[in-house]
């Protein structure tokens, strides 16, 4: 199975990215799923339904969340009317919407799709690694689903790395976001997992973390507030992780950086480009 993770989309640039691009790539690439964060695709923060469907016209199978999800007040009504929209799996029972979901790709396999929050230096959810083990044992690869994705939402890196080891050899892909910058250890862990600790942002690179670098420079500084923080409108990069999967166990064969745009050295997935 190849399987596109796009890191945060931050407002319009990297929603445009993502419109612009994507379809080309998916046909180009001839992918079976598409995953995408979009908890900062409205304005910087959080996602409405509009936005969500734009998204998955585009060619997104499935969107995950992350801190912001409820930051637009009518996600909490609309994402349960919207099964390939996921927030973090480890919020309080009650939590609208649904924190892992098994979806049906167009090729009739079907991939799971998990999504985590981490609890260091962040809202102070419930254990993600047992939130994650109960999804898991609900819908094992191999048995129930053809692939699996998480998408660790988290800001230690040691978390990240700690729940995909956790996971590694349950599941194909366990792919960091949250803090908008793309690292460099894409990798398949010893048990097959494919793994990066941040997928980095779709958006504009000339940012501060995808806004406009004046506002957060002056919070440094003076150390007041001031006015809110507002989206940086160059143009996006498109950043995330491209896996491929050996449709016998479902775990990585191949896994590689996505970038595509200005500002970062652009990165490719020889293995398909």
């Amino acid at each position: 199975m190849r399987i596109l993770f796009l890191g945060d989309i931050v407002g319009r640039p990297g929603r445009k990215a993502v419109q612009d691009k994507l379809p080309g790539l998916r046909d180009r690439w001839r992918l079976d799923a598409v995953v995408i964060n979009g908890e900062n695709s409205a304005g910087g923060f959080g996602i409405t339904e509009a936005i969500c469907d734009e998204l998955i016209e585009a060619g997104a199978d499935a969107v995950t969340l992350g801190n912001h999800s409820w930051d637009q007040r009518e996600a909490l009504v609309f994402i349960a009317r919207q099964p390939r929209l996921i927030r973090p799996c480890n919020y309080p029972a009650g939590t609208p919407g649904r924190g892992a979901n098994l979806i049906d790709l167009r090729d009739g396999r079907r991939l799971l799709v998990v999504n985590a929050m981490g609890r260091l230096f962040m809202d102070a959810l419930d254990d993600p690694f047992a939130a994650v083990d109960r999804e898991l044992a609900l819908c094992p690869m191999g048995q129930v689903a053809d692939a699996i994705l998480v998408d660790i939402h988290a800001e230690a890196t040691s978390e990240k790395q700690a729940l995909a080891y956790h996971v590694d050899g349950r599941v194909s892909v366990a792919v960091g976001t949250h803090t908008h910058v793309p690292t460099a250890d894409h990798r398949i862990l010893p048990r097959g997992t494919a793994y990066l600790s941040d997928a980095g942002m779709c958006g504009d690179y000339e940012s501060i973390l995808g806004l406009q670098r004046e506002e957060p420079i002056r919070r440094f500084i003076e150390k007041i507030p001031g006015s809110r923080a507002e989206v940086a409108l160059g143009e996006g990069t498109l950043c995330g992780l491209a896996v491929e999967t050996d449709d016998a166990t479902g775990l990585a064969k191949q896994v590689a950086a996505v970038r595509i745009g200005p500002v970062l050295a652009e990165s490719r997935p020889e293995f398909w480009d």
